[in-house]
């Protein structure tokens, strides 16, 4: 082996030293060294096993990769200006430990497979740590909509205020998106859950391996059964990534809520100053600018997406020098998902509710309208019909001044004789609200079950977190 290269002996010199930084992925790649010596240390305990080689060479290697793990570990290893991977760094500074022994570790082994098994096992990882953060931001989501029930507040469509909701209720709508997200992303570990190690370079190997005990101790649900697609597939990656770009919008979203609720307009929640800053030269600002950053990076998770979608869109079977920017892309959204997750989970746990504000704002708008046309409704107006008896309503309030709380029985009456003595219950904001008890509806009943099946939902999240680290 080249002192330089893996691939010395086809060449008469060396790569252009532009060339070989050009071409260098350890940057990237270094983070998979505890997955690399992972994949290695299986390997050769298999190659021992299948008497490829000899035992006291597979455990002399073996020792070799404990030590080099040490130090990596401990931070004492030194990377080499040649070392062009995380592989490659790793094999080198096991032939100095063990001498040309350690270069038997790649017997019946390729670095197409071998980077295929360190990706796969990374990305698994990534998909249990990620779940565990939506959890996280779920369970302060819960808490707060605990904390808060029976807090009314206007519900909105184009943000126009349309019909009060509970607050609870209103935060209970990201509890659930967070969980598919957590579902798509235990779909992405799944897609991840299967081992290419043995594939080789792309067509196997002659040796008498052992693939499925491998991927056995390496913790894989079971084997790629071609290998070329071992080599080639990175539908693992994309998975993730798309996972993380969902998860994104979901948090921009949410974030972008926090940004106007917190504003002087709205006023619903005080953002906490750990989560806010301040001006350079008006001093009486607080910017929510950690809810805008988790805004503003959603763009770059989109773009994370697209370059891996594309990258992959025209390679040919089995594996190309293009694949080495797939973890560039995955790995960075995986790693902005995981900072805005913990971001927005210490701002939800942090913020300051302001309760008396979006009542005075569940008043305004005139959203008891719909409960009001349902109350002529049930009393036998068509609907039609009672939403143009409402709509004037609402136009003579306006015209007024007033709000529907503000009109009498006697108005209510003299605008339809379908109006009875209990009408006014109709523009009771606390009524309108508690009557919605439909499932899945805003009505104390109907929140109160939901919060039952988010705790269930929940807790199977933190029994597949707990299977899934085991």
């Amino acid at each position: 082996m080249s002192a330089s290269t893996p691939w010395g002996g086809r060449f008469e010199g060396p790569p252009d030293e532009f060339v070989a930084e050009f071409g260098a992925s350890l940057p990237v790649d270094r983070v998979m060294w505890r997955e690399d010596l992972r994949g290695s240390i299986a390997h050769v305990r298999m190659l021992g096993r299948q008497s490829i080689l000899s035992r006291e060479d597979a455990e002399t290697i073996e020792r070799g990769l404990e030590q080099v793990r040490d130090d990596l570990a401990s931070g004492t290893f030194v990377f080499d200006n040649a070392d062009e991977d995380i592989h490659m760094a790793i094999e080198r500074a096991l032939v100095a430990k063990v001498g040309a022994v350690g270069g038997k570790l790649h017997t019946a082994r390729s670095r197409n497979d071998q980077v295929a098994t360190d990706v796969r096992l990374h990305a698994k990882s990534l998909a249990v740590a990620l779940v565990e953060r939506v959890a996280t931001l779920q369970a302060a989501l819960l808490a707060r909509a605990d904390e808060h029930f029976g807090v009314v507040m206007p519900g909105y469509t184009h943000l126009q205020k349309a019909q009060p909701v509970l607050l609870s209720h209103h935060l209970l709508a990201y509890l659930w998106m967070f969980g598919r997200d957590a579902r798509r992303l235990r779909a992405a570990y799944d897609s991840a859950d299967s081992s290419p190690l043995g594939a080789a370079a792309l067509a196997g190997t002659t040796f008498p391996i052992d693939r499925r005990q491998v991927a056995k101790d390496l913790g894989f649900a079971d084997v790629v059964p071609n290998s070329l697609d071992a080599v080639s597939d990175r539908d693992f990656l994309t998975d993730l990534t798309y996972a993380c770009v969902t998860a994104m919008v979901h948090l921009s979203r949410l974030c972008e809520e926090l940004v106007l609720w917190s504003s002087d307009e709205f006023g619903f929640v005080t953002i906490s100053d750990a989560y806010a800053t301040g001006s350079s030269i008006m001093p009486q600002k607080k910017n929510p600018d950690v809810a805008e950053l988790v805004r503003g990076k959603t763009g770059r998770v989109i773009g994370d997406l697209v370059a891996l979608l594309t990258l992959l869109k025209g390679l040919p079977l089995a594996y190309d020098k293009d694949m080495q920017e797939d973890k560039s892309s995955a790995f960075d959204a995986a790693r902005t998902l995981a900072d805005c997750l913990r971001a927005t989970e210490g701002m939800m746990a942090t913020m300051r509710v302001n309760e008396d504000r979006m009542r005075v704002g569940a008043r305004g708008g005139f959203m008891v309208a719909t409960d009001l046309a349902d109350y002529l409704a049930a009393h036998g107006v068509p609907f039609r019909d009672a939403h143009e008896i409402v709509g004037k309503l609402v136009l003579a309030c306006e015209r007024d001044g007033r709000t529907l709380q503000d009109l009498t029985l006697e108005e209510l009456k003299a605008a339809s004789s379908a109006f009875g003595d209990d009408a006014l219950r109709a523009v009771d904001i606390d009524a309108a609200v508690a009557l919605r008890s439909s499932e899945g509806g805003t009505g104390h009943d109907a929140v109160r079950a939901q919060l039952v099946l988010a705790r269930d939902s929940l807790q199977e999240e933190r029994d597949w977190l707990a299977s899934a680290s085991a």
